[in-house]
């Protein structure tokens, strides 16, 4: 993976929406709005999200090997796109995790949800101007 300028990093830091691109089983792109942590040391984008969502649906639909995905945000004229394969993970440490990225990214701590997941992207390919 490309080294990353401070720059783009920081964007990644910043509060902002952002996009989670999966497919539908027919191959049609489903786009919502999310919450994405990017650790560009490990390689991971995170999703915070509930279990029985449409987005881990389609993600689980891919199988093991994972779902081909994309997580966008966009300020002005900067903007950043990470590519990648993603897993849901239901593990408590990995949950645990994302929340603790989610909160210090957002400023705020998500509601408790026994349901939640993360949606965990290793991300394959970065595109954009931070």
């Amino acid at each position: 993976m490309a080294k990353h300028s401070e720059q783009y990093l920081e964007f990644w830091r910043e509060r902002h929406l952002c996009t989670l691109t999966t497919l539908r089983p027919d191959g049609s792109p489903h786009v919502v709005p999310v919450g994405v942590t990017y650790d560009a040391e490990a390689g991971l984008a995170r999703v915070i999200t509930n279990k029985s969502s449409m987005k881990a649906g389609h993600v689980q639909a891919a199988g093991p090997e994972g779902a081909r995905v994309a997580v966008c945000q966009v300020d002005g004229r900067r903007w950043a796109t990470l590519e990648g394969r993603a897993r849901v993970r239901t593990e408590p440490e990995r949950v645990a995790e994302a929340v603790r990225r989610y909160a210090e990214r957002y400023e705020r701590v998500p509601s408790p949800n026994p349901a939640r997941v993360v949606i965990e992207i290793e991300v394959e390919r970065t595109l954009g101007r931070g």
